[in-house]
């Protein structure tokens, strides 16, 4: 491939491994996703990717909490693979990863901070 990505590109590869990291390791891919890279932050947003069981269980108050804790606790353990992700995109240091769910909308944010500013580094001004 080419060696140099527009922002746009980067942010549509992120989309792709991300989906891809969903699918493999969180059960299903989202129906919808979108990222940002902004200064030295990436924020991803992903709308569908609750299973029906999930969906489901989303119908009590239990059974959100249940989702929530499920699924960040499933994120943490494979959080080194989503880094890996990540950098096959960006190749700088990663700072932390936060992601939340809300299962009343099922959207999924996902915000990864880095040590340095991406946007400069990679398109300038």
């Amino acid at each position: 491939g080419r060696l140099f990505m527009t922002k746009g590109q980067k942010e549509a590869k992120i989309c792709e491994v991300i989906t891809r990291f969903e699918a493999e390791y969180m059960g299903r891919g989202p129906k919808r996703i979108n990222a940002k890279i902004m200064d030295d932050v990436i924020f991803v947003r992903q709308w569908g990717f609750l299973t029906l069981a999930e969906e489901s269980l989303a119908e009590t108050n239990d059974g959100t909490e249940l989702i929530k804790k499920v699924r960040s606790r499933l994120f943490e353990k494979v959080n080194i693979r989503f880094r890996n992700a990540i950098n096959e995109v960006i190749d700088s240091n990663i700072i932390s990863i936060h992601s939340d769910v809300s299962t009343i909308t099922g959207e999924k944010i996902i915000v990864v901070t880095f040590d340095e500013n991406i946007e400069e580094k990679f398109f300038g001004n």
